[in-house]
């Protein structure tokens, strides 16, 4: 697989892909789902999944229209699920929630099976979301993952405390001295975000920061000034944050103005009438797609498909994201958008204009995922 692989080609082509398939964070769900698995009508299924990606009433409504008894353990970030998933070799678990550039690590540490695509409903899936996952997680000609909802890291602070001009909006802004000891983000956000930055202001070569994809030595010498820069820069950071509801209290009770976010979090607070703008940086939203993939250890098959139908209903991908602040990925929940979603999706993205320079994460080869990870901790340990 190639390293620098981007989820998407063609500038308008995904634009207009992601515009039609409503890459909102809200939706106004509406109704019922029907269940056609007569298999699945009962029984239970287990779930390790993101900790704000299945919102209320997604579970409930699933095991109230099927009768299937839903367990959920949930994890805050990719490292923490892989170390689950490592210690019971998938144990406990039908689904998990890999994103999609960590292909390569999952591959590895062999704990999936391939899914049989005949019990999938792939032709309800927005078929640039579907790219995500066959390009990368198609294994000896299986499948081993389905998109569930995508999303995005850019800029988010709150509006009552500071004055931002959307056009002027970079990842640099975080280093404006006013916002000294008021920023948070994390530790390898952060870096990526200083190196889009540097890339773009021409201060460092790095071919939008994918050069650090080619191989061990091109990362370290790209990563070995970002993280000179980061370390200088420390003492702008009030908070690394490490999960959505720690995303959200850094904001409200912590005293951060300013920080690279989840779009989730920030638009969550958003919708609940708390004075929060998230918006795209002109170096690029940093966008990747969180899908479900089928443990191998997984004991209530019937009942995964049935849910994985389900989550790709519109009316089942309208609610996560109504809940979740992150974008579906069903062909139709576009339909399900309310006004005040398309407001927020506006101001986030320009008005659609942004969606051409997003940066997908590319794949991550092992050795990166590794790297990075000391990097980071370097960056907090400083």
């Amino acid at each position: 697989m190639s390293s620098t692989r981007n989820v998407h080609t063609g500038g308008h082509g995904r634009r207009r892909i992601l515009k039609l398939a409503a890459a909102v964070g809200a939706v106004a769900a509406s109704g019922p789902w029907i269940v056609r698995d007569a298999l699945s009508s009962s029984g239970e299924l287990n779930l390790l999944h993101w900790d704000d990606e299945l919102p209320n009433p997604v579970i409930p409504d699933f095991e109230k229209a099927t009768g299937i008894k839903v367990k959920s353990t949930s994890f805050s970030q990719n490292e923490e699920q892989i170390n689950k998933l490592q210690a019971t070799r998938g144990q406990g678990f039908d689904l998990c929630q890999p994103t999609h550039d960590r292909a390569p690590q999952f591959e590895e540490i062999d704990v999936l099976q391939p899914f049989d695509e005949k019990k999938l409903a792939l032709d309800a899936i927005v078929p640039a979301m579907l790219s995500a996952s066959k390009t990368s997680w198609t294994w000896k000609g299986r499948l081993y993952h389905v998109p569930h909802c995508w999303g995005t890291e850019a800029i988010s602070w709150r509006n009552d405390l500071t004055r931002i001009e959307p056009k002027t909006l970079s990842y640099g802004t975080l280093w404006n001295d006013e916002y000294k000891g008021k920023v948070m983000g994390r530790p390898h956000s952060l870096l990526l975000g200083i190196g889009l930055w540097l890339d773009g202001a021409g201060k460092l070569k790095s071919n939008r920061m994918l050069d650090a994809y080619k191989d061990e030595d091109a990362m370290k010498k790209i990563y070995d000034v970002l993280l000179k820069e980061a370390i200088a820069r420390k003492p702008w950071i009030k908070q690394f944050w490490d999960s959505a509801d720690n995303t959200k209290s850094a904001f409200m009770s912590n005293g951060c103005v300013i920080g690279q976010t989840w779009d989730g979090p920030p638009i969550n607070l958003k919708k609940a009438g708390q004075p929060m703008s998230y918006m795209a940086p002109k170096e690029g939203a940093i966008g990747w797609v969180d899908g479900w993939a089928l443990s191998k250890a997984a004991r209530n098959i019937d009942q995964a498909y049935a849910f994985l139908k389900y989550l790709h209903s519109p009316e089942g991908s309208a609610k996560v994201a109504e809940n979740s602040g992150y974008n579906p990925v069903a062909k139709g929940a576009e339909k399900l958008l309310s006004d005040k979603a398309r407001a927020i999706f506006d101001e986030a993205y320009l008005k659609g204009e942004a969606l051409d320079g997003m940066w997908w994460r590319p794949v991550e080869p092992s050795w990166f995922a590794e790297l990075r990870t000391q990097y980071a901790e370097k960056f907090k340990a400083a």
